[in-house]
């Protein structure tokens, strides 16, 4: 699924975001469904200075 998501980290965040709003009740459950480790999807927005906070169940 990494192949099929943006490489710019600010779209990706977008993107993340509107996916566990819309469709996914944890990160957890969106990492499993769309097969993407979190840990990867993590840093990958941490270098842009995001972190996943659970209780608002997105990136901020």
């Amino acid at each position: 699924m990494w192949n099929e998501l943006p490489k710019d980290p600010m779209i990706l965040l977008s993107v993340i975001n509107t996916k566990l709003r819309d469709y996914y009740p944890t990160l957890d459950a969106l990492c499993q469904d769309l097969d993407i480790k979190k840990d990867e999807l993590t840093d990958r927005l941490g270098q842009i200075d995001y972190e996943y906070m659970e209780e608002k169940n997105q990136f901020v």
